[in-house]
Formats: structure tokens, sequence, C-alpha cells
């Protein structure tokens, strides 16, 4: 797993954000963040999962606080973007997910968080801070969802 203080590896992914065409795909890269925003990738094994559903409910219910602490909440997971889309319209959420979808799990991996074994992402959050440098990260197993308490601490304390 990555650890805190490295710079984090730098992606440009397709997104449940729409294209200028209205399709999903719009490209997010990492790096158009730095010395602007924090970021909180939040890494999931797959769309409409139980445990993947809920908590994205609980980061809806949360991204004015998120938000307010300057940060842009990023979704990742080895779905497309055009699953994104659907699970993103299902849930109301307003955020971005990416695919990390071809070649499958190459971003997740990049950062110690890709399950090679069960084809699909590791359950983590991994903070950025506006320099690009891993702030936070905690692997926080399959069934168990994020806590967004911790995750605003290592926001403050990432400035």
């Amino acid at each position: 797993m990555i650890e805190v203080g490295v710079m984090a590896p730098d992606f440009e992914l397709p997104s449940s954000e729409l294209t200028p065409e209205g399709k999903p795909g719009k490209k997010i890269k990492l790096s158009d963040y730095r010395g602007k925003k924090s970021v909180v990738l939040a890494f999931y094994p797959l769309d409409f999962s139980p445990v993947c559903s809920g908590e994205h409910g609980c980061f809806k219910d949360d991204i004015g606080a998120l938000e307010g602490a300057g940060a842009e909440v990023i979704g990742v997971s080895v779905d497309s973007a055009w699953s994104h889309l659907a699970f993103k319209k299902s849930l109301g959420i307003t955020y971005p997910l990416v695919a990390d979808f071809h070649p499958k799990g190459a971003v997740a991996t990049s950062y110690g968080l890709y399950e090679a074994d069960k084809g699909f992402t590791s359950r983590a959050t991994v903070v950025v801070d506006k320099q690009g440098k891993v702030a936070y990260v905690e692997n926080h197993g399959l069934g168990t969802p994020r806590d967004n308490k911790k995750i605003l601490a290592a926001l403050a304390a990432a400035g």
C-alpha cells in the first residue's frame, strides 16, 4: 500500500462525468487539482454492491463538510464509465467516479490497492494534499465502510 508522504501517482481516467457529446467518459486528471484542492480518493470494489452503495450514500450526506474542508471527492473502481454514470444517478452522487477499467486496476495497482485475485479494488481511502503528496491512507477491508470523521481529520491536518 502507498505510504504517507510520497507523491501520489498521477492518473487520467474516464469518468461518470459527461463529455461534450453527452456520453460518460470525460477525463479526470489527478494533477489538475494540484495547488487548488486536496483530493479524497475513495477506492471501492464495485458499483451497486451493498457496502459501496451505503458508503457512497454517506459521502453524499457529508459532501458539504468535505468540500468545506477544501477537498474534491473522487470515487475509483474498476467499473466502466457507463456503469459509474448509472450508479451515480441511482444514488444522487454529485462527485465524479473514475473508471480504472482498462488496463483493469492499473491505477489501484500503482497505489498498492488492487486485489488481483478478486479482480477489483480494495476499499480504501487516500487523501492527497494540495501539493500532490499522500497525506492519509487507510485500507478499510472489503466489508467495512469508511469513517468520514477520520477523513475530515486528515483533511484538516493536511491543511
